[in-house]
């Protein structure tokens, strides 16, 4: 397709990104680092974190990892909320040459233990409220090197036993466990100051991170991301978001998660590189918690998705914070609600933007105007150095204002799934388009629409769900024959998940089976709705059609048959 949109870009947006091919993210983080040494990176709970302070603890990690036998190409697992050890050891582990690989600190042992054979990762690194789930998760591993932090870890000697205490004590949110073996992350960084280091020879080629998303088969598959990848995306989104920022004066809350593709590139990668400082949230659900926060720091940059600026805008104190500094406002992960983007603006007085992407992608494929007055429910414009193509089903392209798959090709595009051709090919066409299983439509204008999902996928609070994987759980009690999952609407969330099950036990009902999910689902996997049926719909071959049962589940009502988790 034409690239029609870039007439449509906003002033100083370049049609092309300039890909020099030796920039890595490395040294994307060295020269942030020694520009704005002085200046603030991260803060999180009252504690700023230096670029200079930053650039000293990931040599120390990386020193610490080379000593313990880990190089280019082994993969190192974080598992950890939004603390200041997150970006230490993030970018240690990429100084060292190694490959990160991103846990959902949520995860039940089951979806860790899987995640961790899976990438075969030699390393992990552990905020030790989860230490427990990895105990569970370790046998069956590649794991040799443990190391465990607090929350308070990196917050200084009073500020951290003060909050480590609360943490265990007072609150008891770490419960017990036992890792033999295991080293302080604090530990590491003191032996790392004191050993040698040699900074990993690397190119765009090499792996990044392993960003797991949801398939086809139910079981969760790494989208390789190359620095290359990455450092194309963070060129494209800083392109996009260049003409509203100063360097070295922002400061971007980061309540999203930063082990999620979302807040990795934008919050963690794009504003590094423009040298902005990061307000880290460690619990984006505590609402008034995050309000304090923000009202503590001259916040001028906010990313999030839907249900967070809902909650927001339903907390009372969140219109009395300062939002005079305020530039930009981006929305992604799921849609945006206009009825939100009308509120936020009311309350702010900034408009917020809409922008999509995929785990695939690094993730940004496109991005509305950060200055568009008017919410229009596109999500945008594709980004500098992007093809887009809108296919049928035979792959096909089709014509502008035409309804097909949205296909992406450009160098944010993975190059494929870790150990699994099988699942590349089904996703990337022989000319390097990328299939995202969205189905959508681009106007005369540029800008892309998005009406319908060609894939199962549910999406909760801007996570994937992907239904295999509720009824593979589902299926694991006694009392279920045959199970489907599906999305449903829901007010907070986006979407929220429904089972149909065929019981073999007719004494099973929804709650049981809902808390039987919830011992092997991360929360927003968990069913909300259970509908129990005799037969479900199927093709000639006897496979469940979810697709027709899709139209009964917007029907939904906390009846009888349905539970909330």
């Amino acid at each position: 397709m034409e690239r029609i949109w870039q007439k449509s870009y906003p002033p100083g947006v370049p049609a092309e990104i300039e890909m020099d091919g030796t920039t890595t993210l490395v040294s994307i983080v060295r020269e942030s680092c020694r520009r704005y040494a002085d200046k603030t990176a991260y803060l999180s709970m009252g504690r700023p974190m230096r670029y200079a302070e930053l650039d000293r603890l990931t040599r120390d990690f990386a020193a610490w990892l080379h000593a313990n036998g880990l190089r280019r190409g082994d993969r190192v697992a974080l598992m950890m909320p939004n603390l200041l050890q997150y970006p230490v050891c993030l970018f240690g582990a990429l100084r060292a040459g190694c490959v990160v690989v991103n846990c959902n600190p949520l995860y039940t042992a089951h979806e860790l233990q899987h995640q961790l054979a899976d990438s075969g990762a030699r390393a992990i690194v552990v905020a030790d409220n989860f230490a427990a789930t990895l105990q569970k998760a370790l046998p069956g591993t590649a794991i040799e090197r443990v190391l465990v932090t607090s929350i308070g870890e990196l917050l200084g000697p009073l500020k951290g036993r003060l909050v480590d205490f609360a943490v265990r004590r007072v609150k008891r949110m770490v419960p017990a466990w036992s890792l033999p073996g295991s080293t302080r992350l604090g530990d590491a960084l003191r032996a790392g100051r004191g050993a040698p280091f040699a900074e990993a020879e690397l190119d765009q080629r090499d792996l990044a991170c392993l960003q797991y998303t949801g398939g086809t088969t139910g079981v969760a598959k790494a989208a390789m991301l190359t620095h290359g990848n990455l450092v194309a995306n963070v060129s494209q989104a800083y392109a996009w978001v260049r003409p509203l920022v100063t360097e070295g004066e922002e400061c971007v809350v980061t309540a999203l998660p930063l082990y999620h593709i979302f807040a990795l590139t934008a919050n963690c990668l794009t504003f590094m590189k423009m040298g902005a400082s990061n307000l880290l949230i460690v619990n984006p659900r505590d609402i008034a918690g995050l309000v304090r926060e923000m009202g503590k720091v001259p916040f001028s940059a906010f990313t999030g998705v839907n249900t967070l600026f809902n909650a927001l805008l339903n907390y009372p104190d969140f219109a009395r914070l300062d939002f005079s500094r305020l530039r930009l406002t981006m929305g992604g992960g799921m849609a945006v609600q206009r009825s939100v983007a009308d509120r936020w603006k009311a309350v702010t007085g900034r408009s917020l933007a809409q922008a999509y992407g995929l785990t695939e992608t690094s993730p940004a494929v496109t991005i509305n105007p950060l200055d568009v007055q008017v919410f229009t429910g596109s999500i945008g414009l594709p980004v500098p150095s992007t093809d887009l193509s809108i296919r049928d089903d035979d792959g096909r392209e089709l014509g502008i204002g035409e309804r097909g798959e949205i296909c992406v090709r450009g160098p944010q595009v993975t190059q494929g799934y870790w150990m699994r051709p099988d699942e590349t090919a089904l996703v990337l066409y022989p000319d390097g388009f990328l299939r995202t299983g969205d189905i959508g439509y681009v106007d005369e204008n540029g800008y892309v629409f998005l009406v319908d999902r060609k894939k199962d996928m549910i999406l909760v609070s801007g996570f994937n769900v992907y239904p295999n994987e509720v009824e593979d759980a589902a299926a694991l009690h006694p009392g279920v024959k045959e199970v489907a999952a599906v999305g449903v609407p829901d007010e907070r969330s986006g979407e929220a998940v429904k089972l149909f099950v065929i019981r073999k036990d007719p004494a099973l009902d929804a709650e049981t089976l809902i808390a039987h999910c919830r011992k092997h689902l991360t929360g927003y996997k968990v069913p909300r709705y259970v509908e129990f049926r005799d037969d479900l719909p199927r093709t000639n071959v006897g496979k469940i059609l979810r697709r027709e049962l899709k139209p009964a589940a917007q029907q939904t009502e906390p009846a009888a048959s349905s539970a909330k988790p």
